[in-house]
């Protein structure tokens, strides 16, 4: 296991290298100049020269990249071309928050989707059923941002229980979490459900019942663990798509996260705050699935990496 996790971990080295190249050569291609960004359209051709120069953007890009790399190594991403903080510090400053939420969100959606999906499974084609698809369809198809607009229209602005918007106390994370958790809550539900009933189906559940256990037991000690493995897998793609995918939940809900962190950063054309950040969400998303991975050896004793 050990063996199996240094190398996972040695894997990412090429994996962020292909991402930098990748995200540096698409973010040379798109339109627009950084420098007329920065500098703004009143300013005169020298004091937008000037900028390119100190924002490197001069010079080949093989030679940008070749410095990138070399900053990378040693752990540095460079200073924000529109506030000249490092891009590290920023990104620390912000990581925390989106954090928070994702860890909220899907912990709530863990809570609500997989007893809804054992509810739907052992009951299948009933009311109980229908109603737990029905949900699943709604959330699914449901817009986050029209969502949270209508949570802050109903809770912040009509009733006055919660905060619109911003951070500070735990009220200002209901909203966000709920908004955010509406749709994760939806996939693990319906993944909940589909993986039960295939394990309710098994020879073994049969004979477990015949033995005359209590069905809870049999629910939740045979079929339950069994049917863990695609829950598993689903949550993890989630709580890595949360902690890069939040832009619009931050947006509608002014949260200074990393999603608004990395929109601001586009718009204005930051290259090596836009850069740091994509590497630090791909550097989490591999992060996340390799503890994926290792709980499913925890899971089902029968996976082993060594």
């Amino acid at each position: 296991m050990f063996q199996y996790t240094i190398r996972r971990l040695v894997s990412t080295i090429p994996v962020l290298i292909g991402i930098s190249l990748l995200l540096f050569v698409m973010l040379r291609a798109l339109p627009g100049d950084p420098a007329l960004v920065l500098a703004g359209q009143m300013a005169s051709p020298e004091d937008i020269e000037l900028i390119r120069v100190q924002l490197g953007l001069d010079q080949p890009i093989h030679v940008q990249y070749a410095k990138f790399i070399s900053r990378l190594a040693v752990l540095d991403l460079g200073r924000s071309a529109r506030t000249q903080n490092p891009v590290m510090e920023e990104i620390w400053a912000r990581l925390p928050n989106t954090f928070l939420l994702a860890t909220t969100a899907i912990t709530l959606a863990c809570l609500l989707g997989i007893p809804a999906g054992i509810v739907a499974a052992v009951k299948p084609y009933t009311k109980l059923d229908y109603l737990v698809t029905s949900f699943s369809l709604f959330g699914i198809s449901m817009p986050v941002f029209w969502l949270g607009l209508m949570l802050v229209v109903l809770f912040s602005v009509t009733l006055h229980w919660l905060p619109a918007g911003g951070i500070g106390t735990w009220k200002h994370v209901v909203l966000p979490t709920v908004t955010l958790a509406s749709f994760v809550v939806a996939f693990i539900a319906r993944m909940t459900r589909s993986s039960m009933m295939e394990v309710l189906s098994q020879d073994y559940i049969t004979t477990a019942r015949s033995k005359g256990l209590m069905e809870k037991v049999v629910i939740i000690k045979h079929a339950l663990r069994n049917a863990l493995i695609p829950i598993i897998t689903v949550v993890g793609l989630q709580f890595g798509s949360l902690l890069g995918g939040a832009v619009l939940t931050e947006t509608v809900f002014a949260w200074p996260g990393m999603g608004r962190l990395i929109v601001d950063s586009i718009l204005a054309r930051d290259y090596p705050m836009i850069q740091g950040s994509i590497l630090i969400f791909g550097l989490l998303y591999i992060l996340v699935n390799l503890i994926v991975d290792l709980i499913y050896a925890y899971v089902d004793p029968r996976i082993h990496y060594d």
